[in-house]
């Protein structure tokens, strides 16, 4: 877990419990964050970012961080230029499509066999209902996010909810999601 270099544990009381080690710093530090995000570029998808953020440090076990501040800076930047990054290569190839497709586009699974498709099917339905287990609210936010790719700023306000309820839905449907790979991992 991460803290000071004296030791001491650091924790910040979040709505949904108490948050410890780096997850904790991150929640202290989350409004600086946000601005550093900000004024090197990352404009409304700053918010966003964090999440993905927030994401990974829930996700991964790091073990003890010697220097837990510079490091969460360190990621922020380094997921602003992978977004970054990808945003560029999504556009060069929608622009390579465009000019070369001539408006055709082949079926992305022709090249993939029937067997393997009818898993991938089966996979997909299970994930659905999954989110769908969860409520249409949080199955409608997490297909806006992630499969449409809408900010949660522009999700909160379309549902008339704050932004803190678009990322705690986010997070519900984020662990029902890694609880079914780690189920399917096993199977």
């Amino acid at each position: 877990m991460a803290g000071y270099p004296n030791g001491k544990q650091f924790q910040h009381w979040t709505p949904t419990g108490m948050a410890t080690g780096l997850s904790a710093i991150f929640m202290a530090k989350r409004a600086a964050l946000l601005r550093f995000l900000r004024a090197r570029g990352a404009g409304e998808n700053a918010e966003d970012l964090l999440q993905d953020m927030w994401m990974k440090l829930e996700a991964k076990d790091l073990g003890p961080v010697s220097d837990p501040v510079p490091y969460l800076y360190r990621m922020a930047n380094n997921l602003m230029l992978d977004r970054y990054r990808s945003a560029i290569r999504r556009e060069r190839r929608e622009q390579d499509w465009a000019e070369g497709a001539g408006g055709v586009m082949a079926d992305p699974t022709d090249d993939v066999p029937v067997d393997e498709r009818m898993i991938l099917v089966q996979r997909l339905d299970e994930a659905r209902a999954v989110l769908r287990d969860l409520g249409p609210r949080v199955e409608l936010i997490f297909r806006r996010f992630r499969i449409e790719g809408v900010g949660q700023k522009v999700i909160a306000e379309e549902l008339g909810v704050s932004l803190t309820t678009v990322e705690k839905d986010l997070q519900k449907a984020y662990r029902a999601m890694l609880t079914l790979k780690q189920k399917l991992d096993t199977e």
